[in-house]
C-alpha cells in the first residue's frame, strides 16, 4: 500500500469542540477518520491528547505525517498496524505523547486504506481476520432515550442522577430496530412533555431516577422494548458514598448494590452499566450474583469505567466474575491493536460486547464497521442526531449489503 499523503486537520464534534481528523491518500482513494471525545471518563482511560493539549498534538502531527509520505506498508490483517504504531512510538520518544484520540484516528484511517487496498470494506477486512470471514450477525442498537447526570443540564434545579435511560430492541433486523427506537423516542418526548435535548440528543427532564424509569417502562411496553441504565455511579461517588442530588440522599456501598438490585427486579432491567464506582470489582460482582439468582434472568451487568477497554482491567474483571458484558470504546484505550486483545478476551470468556460512541461525536461512522467486524452483539450510538444516525445508517447499509 503506497502512501501518497497523510494530512491531519481539525474537525468539530457534536459539542462544537475541536477534534483531530487524519486523511490517508493512496492509489485507491482518500480515507478519513476522526476521533470522538468523552465527557464521563474513567480514571484508567488514556489521555486524549498531548499533556499540553490538542494544539500540541496537531503541531506534532504536522511534523510526523510528512514522514509517512511515499512509503509502502503491507497491511493484510489488523496486527499489521504495528508498522505504523512503531513509527509513532519512535517519534513520541523524542516529542512526547500524541494522545489516544490521535492514535485512534491514525490507526483507523490506515485500516480503512488497507481494507480498500485488499478490495474489502473495513468491517469485512476485520471480520476476515478475527472471524475467519464467517457471515457476521448484526448487532442490536442500544439507544439513549432520556438523559441525566453529566450529559444533561438541570431543569427547575433538578435532573436524574443516572446518566442514560436506554431502550434496547430485540428485532430480526437492525433497520427495523432503529425504526422502533425512533418511534419510541418520539413517544417518550410526548410523555415527558420535554423539548430539550442533552449532548447525546437524549431528552432532558427534572424527574427522579425512578420517575424516569416509570416513563421508560410505559414506552418500552408500548413498543416491546427492553430497558437499560447507564448509572455512571462514579460521577456521584464521593469519599466512599454515593451522593444522590435529585432526592438529596446518601448511600454506602452495600445500600447502592441493594438499590441497583431492586431496580433490576422492579423494572425488569435488561442492561445495567457502571452500577457501582469504578474500581469496585466486588460491588459489580455482588450485583451480577444477585441477578444470576433470578430465574431466567439475562440482565447484562456492564463495565465501562470499570474496564475502560483495557485488556488488563478486562482480564481482572473476568477473573473477579464482576461482569458478563462490557463497553468497547476504541479511543478509550487509543489502540485498535488493544481493542483486538479485548475482543479476544471477551469471546474466550463469553462476555457480551457493546461497541459505544462518546458524548462528543464526529460525523465518522467507523464505529459501525468495528462493531460488525469484531462481532459486537450491541452498538450504543444514541437514537437521534446526525452524528448518531450516521453510525446507525452505516450498520443498516452493511446489513443490506449482506442480503
Amino acid at each position: 500500500m503506497f502512501i501518497r499523503d497523510v494530512i491531519p486537520s481539525f474537525v468539530k464534534n457534536s459539542r462544537g469542540e475541536k477534534s483531530v481528523q487524519i486523511e490517508v491518500s493512496t492509489y485507491e482513494g482518500k480515507f478519513k477518520a476522526s476521533a470522538p471525545s468523552g465527557k464521563s471518563k474513567g480514571k484508567s482511560e488514556v489521555i486524549s491528547y498531548n499533556s499540553k493539549g490538542i494544539e500540541r498534538s496537531m503541531q506534532m502531527l504536522k511534523i510526523f505525517c510528512p514522514k509517512l509520505k511515499h512509503r509502502n506498508f503491507i497491511i493484510k490483517k489488523v496486527d499489521d498496524l504495528k508498522q505504523i504504531v512503531e513509527l509513532m512510538r519512535k517519534f513520541e520518544a523524542k516529542a512526547g505523547k500524541f494522545g489516544g484520540n490521535v492514535n485512534y484516528a491514525m490507526e483507523s484511517a490506515f485500516l480503512k486504506a488497507a481494507a480498500a487496498d485488499n478490495g474489502k470494506e473495513l468491517w469485512e477486512f476485520i471480520n476476515n481476520d478475527v472471524n475467519d470471514g464467517l457471515t457476521p450477525k448484526m448487532p442490536m442498537p442500544v439507544g439513549n432515550c432520556i438523559g441525566g447526570g453529566l450529559h444533561s443540564k438541570t431543569i427547575k434545579g433538578r435532573r436524574p442522577d443516572f446518566q442514560e435511560f436506554l431502550l434496547i430492541p430485540k428485532e430480526k433486523t437492525f433497520s427495523r430496530a432503529v425504526t422502533i427506537n425512533l418511534r419510541a423516542y418520539d413517544f417518550a418526548k410526548r410523555l415527558l412533555k420535554s423539548r430539550k435535548r442533552n449532548d447525546e440528543n437524549a431528552w432532558m427532564t427534572d424527574k427522579s431516577n425512578e420517575e424516569t424509569l416509570e416513563v421508560l417502562k410505559i414506552v418500552a411496553k408500548k413498543y416491546k422494548l427492553r430497558i437499560g441504565l447507564d448509572v455512571a455511579a462514579s460521577t456521584f461517588y464521593e469519599n466512599g458514598y454515593y451522593k444522590y442530588k435529585n432526592k438529596d440522599l446518601i448511600r454506602d456501598k452495600v445500600d447502592q448494590a441493594d438499590y441497583i438490585e431492586k431496580l433490576v427486579k422492579k423494572f425488569n432491567l435488561f442492561y445495567v452499566e457502571d452500577g457501582m464506582n469504578e474500581g469496585d470489582f466486588s460491588g459489580f460482582k455482588e450485583i451480577l450474583n444477585s441477578v444470576r439468582k433470578v430465574k431466567k434472568s439475562k440482565t447484562l451487568i456492564v463495565g465501562d469505567d470499570l474496564t475502560t477497554t483495557n485488556p488488563k482491567l478486562v482480564r481482572r474483571a473476568i477473573n473477579a466474575e464482576a461482569i458478563n458484558s462490557m463497553i468497547v470504546k476504541p479511543n478509550q484505550i487509543g489502540s485498535i491493536l488493544e481493542v483486538k486483545k479485548v475482543v479476544e478476551l471477551c469471546k474466550k470468556n463469553d462476555i457480551t460486547m457493546i461497541f459505544s460512541h462518546r458524548s462528543g461525536e464526529t460525523m465518522d461512522d467507523t464505529l459501525a464497521d468495528y462493531c460488525v467486524g469484531f462481532g459486537g452483539q450491541f452498538m450504543k450510538a444514541g437514537i437521534f442526531g446526525q452524528e448518531r444516525l450516521i453510525k446507525l445508517k452505516r450498520v443498516i447499509d452493511i446489513e443490506r449489503g449482506l442480503k
